[in-house]
């Protein structure tokens, strides 16, 4: 892209809009602000990305993505990451330890507390959905070129940068 930069250093929507070709680009940018469309666009994810096509409830997805077989994660990290409150991340991990995909293990170092491991039956289970789900990302991004969809990821990952919640 090499849409001439703004003030901040940074190729303008507009000047993007008309590089890639987008009519009625407009009229979506002055309707609704960026965090709308990113609402509007995790929405049709959601939508998507049911448990039908990805064979686990999404929730499931992104518990199983920050969880690793070695390791371990506390539930109370699990629960910030996940951003729901601790009774909500014991009844997701009950379901997911129900289906075998994680366990749940006293930390030896304390305790008192709990660190939840992926098992090797979560990891295939995972990497099945993570298939299903690059088809959902194909069908949910199909109007962006795939540079532009590197493009977003990196956007994406920059605003993330530094945040809990994406990491994993």
């Amino acid at each position: 892209m090499t849409a001439p930069p703004d003030s901040a250093g940074l190729a303008s929507a507009a000047g993007l809009a008309s590089i890639a070709g987008l009519t009625g680009y407009g009229a979506v940018a002055s309707d609704a602000g960026t965090l709308v469309l990113l609402t509007r666009l995790t929405r049709r994810v959601y939508r998507e990305a049911g448990e039908r096509v990805l064979g686990m409830p999404l929730k499931c997805f992104v518990l199983l993505n920050h969880v690793r077989e070695d390791g371990g994660v506390p539930q109370r990290t699990l629960s910030e990451m996940l951003c729901i409150d601790a009774n909500n991340t014991v009844l997701l991990l009950n379901m997911a330890e129900r289906a075998g995909w994680v366990e749940r293990r006293r930390d030896q170092s304390d305790r008192r507390r709990h660190l939840v491991h992926r098992t090797p039956a979560g990891t295939a289970a995972l990497r099945g959905a993570e298939r299903a789900m690059d088809n959902v990302e194909d069908r949910v991004l199909d109007r962006l070129a795939p540079a532009d969809r590197r493009m977003l990821h990196v956007l994406l990952g920059l605003a993330l940068a530094g945040d809990e919640d994406h990491a994993g």
